[in-house]
């Protein structure tokens, strides 16, 4: 069976022995990868493990547990990843992790900070990131015509309402 993580290894030889605890990620995108991987095979003590030492005291268990179970993991996009080589000691990893609650499908896109604690790789905190909105029609000069139809400049129109 093939790791969720996206690697293209098999679950055995992949995240499973990450998740059981028998082996430690050597970089920061390993153990990014390793995470979604958890949230998609319900790895909760996992997710609480390689969270950093002040991080876990605020997880709350029963609502990662929710998250990971309610969602249809779909895939995961490593977007960029800055430092976490073996060798570093920080890293940064942005990510989109695409799921399913329902009907909806949700793209959660967010840039996540890792750090060394003991030697090994850990999750320090995430920002969540917006797509930016882009614009497919052209854009109305003030003094176009207003595209409603009413024959008045735009600026004297629709824009004024906007």
């Amino acid at each position: 069976m093939s790791c969720p993580c996206g690697l293209g290894s098999d679950y055995a030889s992949c995240c499973e022995p990450l998740h059981k605890l028998t082996k430690t990620a050597d970089t920061a995108e390993q153990l990014m990868r390793s995470r979604y991987c958890a949230f998609v095979k319900h790895e909760i003590d996992y997710i609480v493990a390689t969270q950093d030492e002040e991080g876990r005291k605020g997880l709350n268990k029963q609502e990662i547990e929710a998250w990971s179970k309610e969602s249809e993991w779909k895939k995961l996009e490593i977007v960029d990843t800055v430092d976490g080589a073996s060798t570093d000691e920080t890293g940064l990893v942005e990510f989109k992790a695409t799921y399913q609650v329902g009907n909806k499908e949700v793209v959660h896109h967010e840039k996540a900070s890792f750090k060394r604690e003991d030697s090994k790789w850990v999750f320090e905190e995430g920002e969540v990131l917006r797509d930016s909105v882009k614009r497919t029609g052209p854009k109305i000069g003030r003094n176009d015509p207003c595209p409603c139809g009413s024959g008045k400049k735009y600026k004297k129109c629709c824009l004024i309402n906007a």
